[in-house]
């Protein structure tokens, strides 16, 4: 599946570009932890190491952040804004599946500088299946948000059900990207184009199965309707 050279340019762009209030605490805080992550499992990097990586005192770490999982979920939220603020206007005209390609392929993009520490959390999640549980849940809201960017309906019982989906989706498509020294991500745009493929033809299914609960509520209404117009007739009678 091609993607448009456009937008990889633009990417490449706002990743060279200064963000603002690049320099605070909050950035520096998440920029140590990440780089500690990328060299160590995140089991064994405690707060004051963060700290000192940052330059930043404990006790502004301490009112930013309550944990090490504080400041990878921040990560992650700053990732999510990226990606949305990155929106290609020209993909409107596209297929959602092609609309999420490219919101999922601008997401892939803006962790390449991250790579080593996504392999070393991926570790970590295979040892800790608590850990594992916990990224889970954040990638579900993010990919809630990556629905959204997609103008997918990312709300109800349908929207979590896609929302989970996609992030399992996508936690298989990133165990190839870690793998993926091509600078084009030729093997990881097959990878999310296979995946896209298995989701889209899995949606219908899931898309029915959400709506089982609504149509049992109401064949029970009917047939409480029922009884009762059958107990007034009883009375009558």
């Amino acid at each position: 599946m091609a993607r448009k050279r456009g937008g990889r340019r633009a990417v490449s762009e706002r990743n060279s570009a200064p963000k603002p209030g690049a320099t605070s605490n909050r950035a520096r805080v998440i920029d140590a932890f990440m780089s500690l992550l990328a060299e160590k499992p995140m089991e064994d990097i405690g707060l004051a190491e963060i700290a000192s990586q940052a330059g930043a005192p404990l006790a502004d770490l301490r009112a930013m952040f309550g944990s090490t999982f504080d400041i990878l979920a921040a990560h992650v939220r700053q990732i999510d804004v990226e990606v949305l603020a990155g929106a290609d206007a020209d993909m409107a005209e596209e297929s959602p599946r092609e609309r999420l390609f490219d919101v999922l392929m601008r997401r892939i993009e803006l962790l390449e500088p991250r790579k080593a520490a996504v392999r070393s959390l991926m570790r970590s999640c295979r040892r800790n299946p608590g850990l594992a549980l916990a990224l889970n849940r954040l990638a579900v809201r993010s990919q809630q948000w990556m629905l959204t960017a997609a103008d997918i309906p990312a709300h109800g019982p349908p929207g979590a059900v896609r929302a989970q989906g996609l992030a399992l989706l996508c936690a298989s498509v990133l165990r190839v990207w870690v793998h993926d020294d091509d600078p084009g991500h030729a093997r990881t745009m097959a990878a999310l184009d296979r995946a896209l493929a298995r989701g889209q033809r899995w949606s219908g299914f899931l898309a029915d199965l959400c709506r089982i609960p609504q149509c049992l509520s109401r064949i029970r209404r009917r047939r409480r309707d029922r009884d009762n117009e059958t107990g007034e007739e009883a009375v009558a009678v």
